[in-house]
């Protein structure tokens, strides 16, 4: 029978905490790593945004994917090779992640070119709260009412934040949740991944499937010939690109989630100084005071799962 989505039990362990053996100064080294892939996530996105002003967007994804395949084929031996062959068992899982990558990518840099990068940013901060309810759906992963109430609150932030009405709230809005839903389905589709498969193989395929749906696309769009300050600014955004792929997986293998897992939400002070330094954008009120509902609310249910982790 299906574990129960709400847990009657205080002691019920999620099935997403796994206990870890870690070393002194692994916490340290982990916030660093997670604090380095989230402001490298938001520098790509400033690259994007900022490039995409004049050259056509997916002519700009297409590119950048090139570049982000010979990088991840560069640096693949240190993430344990790289095969372009998918175990049996793994290819179901792969292509809907590769669906949800594709399709959360397409989404995301439209949204990014009309919106705000705090109000986009603001809004995906609430994906750990989806990603866990949506754990508890498909996966039968327990939640305790303590942590639905903080989905409710986070979810409450994210009404702050578009408040129907208000400046943030219209279509490229509800592309940006949309987005957020894409890349829940891609993160839950990672955990039908064995140990026989890398992350470089993974990132691959990712960047790949990325890059030929905006070639594709693209030949409907038109392409114009990008300066040399295009290529290289596309080149240094599929850099960061590469680098907060491979730190978004070490630094979940660094340290004790609880402490680790927080500092993501870096990535909304970083895309709130770039959209400020580089594009003029700063967030209302609404968006400040929503952000900090949905940062706490996911803080919360970081640190109730961890607590769970070591009563069980």
């Amino acid at each position: 029978m299906r574990t129960p989505i709400l847990s009657q039990s205080r002691r019920v362990r999620p099935a997403s905490v796994r206990p870890l053996t870690h070393q002194p100064g692994d916490n340290l080294r982990g916030a660093g790593i997670m604090t380095l892939c989230m402001v490298t996530f938001g520098l790509n996105d400033t690259v994007m945004k900022f490039v995409a002003q004049d050259l056509p967007l997916y002519q700009a994804i297409t590119l950048r994917g090139l570049f982000v395949m010979v990088f991840i084929a560069v640096v693949a031996p240190r993430l344990g090779g790289l095969s372009l062959r998918i175990p049996p068992g793994a290819r179901r899982p792969m292509a809907w992640r590769m669906v949800g990558e594709i399709a959360s990518t397409i989404l995301f840099l439209n949204a990014l070119q009309h919106m705000a990068m705090g109000d986009l940013s603001a809004i995906m901060q609430a994906l750990p709260l989806v990603v866990m309810v949506a754990a508890a759906l498909f996966f039968g992963e327990t939640l305790g009412w303590r942590r639905i109430g903080a989905v409710i609150a986070g979810f409450g932030g994210v009404l702050l934040i578009l408040r129907p009405g208000g400046e943030v709230f219209g279509p490229w809005a509800v592309v940006a949740v949309g987005a957020m839903a894409m890349v829940a389905l891609r993160d839950l589709a990672t955990r039908g991944f064995g140990r026989d498969i890398s992350s470089a193989t993974v990132a691959f395929y990712a960047a790949t499937g990325v890059m030929l749906s905006g070639l594709v696309i693209s030949l409907g769009q038109g392409w114009a010939m990008p300066s040399l300050a295009q290529i290289l600014l596309l080149a240094l955004g599929a850099a960061f690109l590469t680098v907060g792929y491979v730190t978004a997986v070490a630094s979940m293998r660094v340290g004790e989630i609880s402490y680790v897992a927080p500092f993501r939400y870096t990535s909304l002070l970083v895309a709130i100084l770039m959209g400020l330094v580089v594009f003029g954008e700063w967030p209302d009120l609404w968006t400040w005071a929503g952000s900090g509902l949905v940062v706490a609310a996911g803080t919360y249910t970081i640190w109730r799962e961890a607590q769970i982790g070591k009563v069980r």
